[in-house]
């Protein structure tokens, strides 16, 4: 009787391993959804509804790391400023900063008379897109620039880190002392010594 009971605990274990596994396995029908908190649904319908084809709205949310930030970068831009959704789908698909390149745009955009020209490739440039959109309109509230004449100037300080001064020191380090050797000049012939005259040996 107790090797009965002993042969039917150890026919046990592996059921109670195996229901344990499958208790733990989430089911694909509760984490995979159709409706639009699905990223990749919203993405897609975004760019439907500017006017981007099927097959590049299927290739730019496919690709995608964060298919949301995508189509909100196009729909912002394609709403709000005169750019056309293709042109800035192809650009907000090439930035890492998709909803920062959306405010640069928009931000200049918005605050010119007419549309400023390549606004879109001024900010896609742009490491930091916020702060030259507020180069840009900094500027121009102050200074009666054009906006490229005002992007211009801003393209270059929107890097702060690739633009340090060469006298820069981070904070907590000391400059190192360089020492350089003192050039030596060349002695002129004439101030080199003679060697001395030798006389003759007769025989």
């Amino acid at each position: 009787m107790a090797i009965e009971k002993k042969r039917i605990r150890v026919a046990a274990t592996p059921l109670a391993v195996a229901a344990l596994v499958m208790s733990t396995v989430p089911s694909a029908t509760a984490t995979i959804t159709t409706s639009y908190r699905n990223s990749f649904r919203v993405c897609t319908a975004r760019l439907l509804s500017v006017g981007i084809t099927d097959v590049a709205a299927a290739n730019a949310c496919a690709a995608a790391l964060n298919p949301r930030s995508l189509s909100s970068c196009v729909l912002s831009i394609d709403q709000r400023t005169e750019i056309a959704a293709t042109d800035a789908l192809a650009t907000c698909r090439q930035v890492r900063r998709q909803d920062d390149l959306a405010a640069c745009v928009v931000g200049i955009s918005q605050t010119s008379e007419q549309q400023p020209a390549n606004v879109l490739d001024y900010c896609g440039r742009s490491l930091l897109p916020v702060r030259f959109a507020e180069c840009v309109v900094g500027l121009r509230s102050e200074i009666n620039f054009t906006p490229v004449q005002a992007m211009d100037s801003c393209i270059d300080a929107s890097d702060p880190i690739g633009n340090l001064s060469p006298t820069f020191i981070p904070e907590g380090q000391t400059p190192a002392i360089q020492t350089t050797p003192e050039p030596v000049s060349p002695v002129p012939p004439e101030a080199q010594p003679s060697p001395p005259p030798t006389t003759p040996v007769t025989p």
